[in-house]
C-alpha cells in the first residue's frame, strides 16, 4: 500500500491519465429526427406533457375553485377556535374532491373538445391546449372582478383590451386569483360574526360573574361546537360554497 501511494506521488502523471480514463462519456443524443421527423415532434409533445403534469398542482392552486375553499375552511377552523382539528391533510382532501366536483362540468367539456380529439389525432398539440383554455376562461371570467384584472394592466402598463379573447390567459389567471382570494375573506368575516358574537356573550358573563381568570375561549369552545353541530355547519359550508361557484 505504502509503494503505490509513493509511485502515485512521484508519478503524477500516471494518476492523472488513470482518472482521465475513469471518466465517463455523457452524450444526450435524438436519434432518427432527420429520417423520421415525426418522432421528433412526438418526443417534443411528450416533454411537453410532462412540464404541465409537473406545473399541475400550482395550475389546480390558480385556475379551479380550490383556493376559495381552502381559504374557507381555514376560517372556520379559527373562528370555532380549534386550531389542529380537522387536520390540514383532512381539509386539503375534502377541498380537492369539492373542487373535482365543482369543475367537473369544465373538466368534461375540456375532454370532449380537447383531450378525445387529440388522443385520436384529430387536432394537434397546440389547438388542443387552445381548445382546453376555453372552458377554464369562461369559468374564471365568470368569477373575476373587472377591478382585479385592470389592476393587472395598470401594472404591466398593456394595452386595454377590446373584448374578453384579448385578454391573456396568464393575465386572467392572476386577477381570478385575487377575486377568489377577496371573495374567500368577505366569507370568511361571515363565518366569524356569530362565533364573536358568541365569545362576547360568554366574556360578559364571566366577567359579571367575577371569574376574570377563567379563559373566556375555554368556556365558549363547547357552545361553538354544539352550535356547529346543531346547525349542521359542515353540510351548510360546503353546500354553500359549492352554490356560490353555480351562481
Amino acid at each position: 500500500m505504502a509503494g503505490a501511494l509513493a509511485a502515485l506521488l512521484w508519478h503524477p502523471g500516471a494518476a492523472l491519465a488513470a482518472q482521465d480514463g475513469a471518466v465517463p462519456n455523457l452524450q444526450l443524443t435524438l436519434s432518427g429526427g432527420q429520417t423520421e421527423p415525426e418522432k421528433v415532434s412526438t418526443a417534443l409533445e411528450i416533454m411537453f406533457l410532462l412540464t404541465i403534469l409537473s406545473l399541475a398542482p400550482a395550475i389546480v392552486l390558480t385556475v379551479t375553485s380550490f383556493t376559495r375553499i381552502i381559504i374557507v375552511f381555514h376560517f372556520i377552523r379559527q373562528a370555532i377556535g380549534i386550531q389542529t382539528l380537522p387536520p390540514n391533510q383532512v381539509l386539503a382532501s375534502l377541498a380537492i374532491f369539492m373542487t373535482v366536483a365543482i369543475m367537473m362540468p369544465v373538466g368534461k367539456q375540456i375532454n370532449t373538445e380537447a383531450l378525445q380529439p387529440y388522443l385520436e389525432e384529430r387536432i394537434g398539440l397546440s389547438e388542443a391546449v387552445k381548445k382546453a383554455e376555453q372552458p377554464l376562461r369562461v369559468f374564471m371570467f365568470k368569477h373575476t372582478r373587472e377591478k382585479d384584472l385592470s389592476i393587472f394592466y395598470t401594472i404591466t402598463q398593456m394595452e386595454r383590451p377590446n373584448n374578453k379573447e384579448e385578454v391573456p390567459t396568464t393575465t386572467l389567471a392572476a386577477a381570478y386569483i385575487i377575486s377568489e382570494l377577496k371573495t374567500g375573506f368577505t366569507i370568511g368575516f361571515l363565518l366569524f360574526v356569530p362565533f364573536l358574537v358568541l365569545d362576547m356573550v360568554v366574556a360578559s358573563i364571566l366577567l359579571a360573574m367575577g371569574m376574570m381568570m377563567l379563559p373566556p375561549m375555554m368556556v365558549s369552545l363547547p357552545f361553538k361546537l354544539l352550535l356547529f353541530v346543531m346547525v349542521d355547519g359542515w353540510t351548510l359550508l360546503v353546500g354553500s360554497l359549492v352554490n356560490s361557484f353555480l351562481l
